[in-house]
Order: C-alpha cells, then structure tokens, then sequence
C-alpha cells in the first residue's frame, strides 16, 4: 500500500519535476523533498499492516509474474520514485529491458544508485521511450489530480505495445486499514483515492479494453497461513488494494 510513485503529459507535478516552492504552492506534494527518507516514512505509515514495507513491490510483482503468459521484452514502470519496485521487476523479468520513470529527478537518483542496470528518465510531455510489453503503475493515480488522469491514461496507452497490457494497483477506498494508512502518510497528503469504475472509465476513454480487475492484499504477512486464500477473494471489495489490468483491442 505503499504512495511511492507519479506520472507525465500535464502541467506542473504531471510533466517536468515541479519548480521550487510549486508544489507547496498549488497544494500537490513534492517527493524530492522526500527521496532521502522515503524508505522509512513508508515503513512507519504501514507497520499496521506489515513490518517489512518490501513486502507490497515483492507481492504486487508476484502477481504480475504469476499472470503474464506472454514473452516479455520491454517494462515501463511509471511513477517509479525511489526504484523500490524495480528489482523485483528485474528478477521477475530477466531478459527484460526495464525503464523507470517519475517526475521527482531526486528520486531517480535513487533509485539509479540502487539499481545500475535498469533506465531512469524524468517524465516529460515530450519524452519518447518507445512501446513497452508491460507498463506497472503502482499507487499513482492518486496522487495525480482529477483532471490530469486521462491526460495521464493517453500518454500509457501510447507507450503500450500491441498484445501488451498496463497494470495498475490503486489504494481501496472502501477499506478501512487503507483509509487509516493513507491519512497518516505524509506523502500521501494531497492524495484523492479513486474507485475502481473511475480506472476502468480512463482506460476505455484512452481506448483500451479490460483484461482483468480483482481486488488483493486481504491477508497480512503475519497471517501467512491464510494467504493462498486470498486467490478466491478477488471479486470482494474489501482488499487493501485492487489490481486493474487493460490492453489494446484486438
């Protein structure tokens, strides 16, 4: 349930990295003034769900993995912040090219020291990056404003190869552990959670067709025993978080 990441094609925060002072200024969180210590505000903001904060990249990854059956040459994660996804993107991946990309330049520097094989640009209206066969969005919706979204949507669909898909994990509203961790998550601030009939409306605005919705994180790591369950509660609206997946029409 982490808030790391963000995304392009819109002005301020959504293109290039915001100017100093306009963040503050238009009421939109600033994450260069979090790259240095984002790790532990986002260990602290979700110990009430599970200690090791690793655990949301390595399960939302594991989920990809385990769904994709498709070979996989190019992976765009989009909003990437500190890179904290992008080594299991590598793993589960390996003959991949994997790109990250954010509007934070801070971040990317650390997330480029952390993980030297992998590309990081600084998103931009004008950036060309090719077409990708996967493109993983995790929790950055809801840091982008309302009005920006579809904006947003246009520029992933754009970036997605025939036959390829987006996968994008968003916070559950409905859930009340998520409720709580996002109120009192720094950076999530400025964040506005979207229901999952929103994402579905932006992906078919953009032109894309759904592939799957489930919802997921039901289960706390400490309850480990009950997690092979949670395969069979993808369609209650009670998950932690919920999966969206689409792809171009065929």
């Amino acid at each position: 349930m982490s808030g790391t990441e963000r995304g392009a094609k819109a002005p301020s925060r959504i293109g290039a990295p915001s100017g100093e002072g306009e963040a503050a200024a238009n009421g939109k969180i600033d994450f260069d003034d979090y790259s240095a210590d984002y790790d532990e505000l986002l260990r602290e903001s979700t110990k009430l769900y599970a200690e090791d904060s690793e655990y949301f990249a390595r399960y939302k990854v594991d989920l990809i993995r385990g769904a994709v059956r498709r070979p996989i040459a190019r992976v765009l994660e989009y909003g990437c912040g500190t890179g904290r996804n992008i080594g299991y993107l590598q793993a589960a991946f390996p003959d991949a090219e994997i790109v990250g990309t954010d509007v934070s330049a801070a971040s990317l520097q650390v997330a480029a020291a952390s993980n030297p094989q992998a590309r990081f640009e600084v998103e931009s209206e004008d950036l060309e990056l090719g077409r990708f066969d996967l493109i993983f969005v995790a929790s950055v919706f809801h840091h982008i404003p309302p009005t920006q979204r579809a904006g947003v949507m246009e520029t992933l669909a754009g970036r997605l190869a025939p036959g390829g898909s987006i996968d994008i994990f968003e916070h559950n509203p409905f859930n009340p552990v998520t409720q709580r961790i996002v109120s009192t998550c720094p950076f999530d601030a400025d964040a506005i959670l979207l229901k999952p009939k929103e994402l579905r409306s932006l992906f078919r605005h953009a032109g894309l067709q759904l592939q799957r919705q489930t919802y997921c994180l039901f289960v706390p790591p400490r309850l480990s025993w009950f997690l092979p369950l949670e395969r069979f509660l993808g369609w209650l609206p009670l998950g932690g978080q919920y999966w969206v997946s689409a792809g171009h029409a065929r």
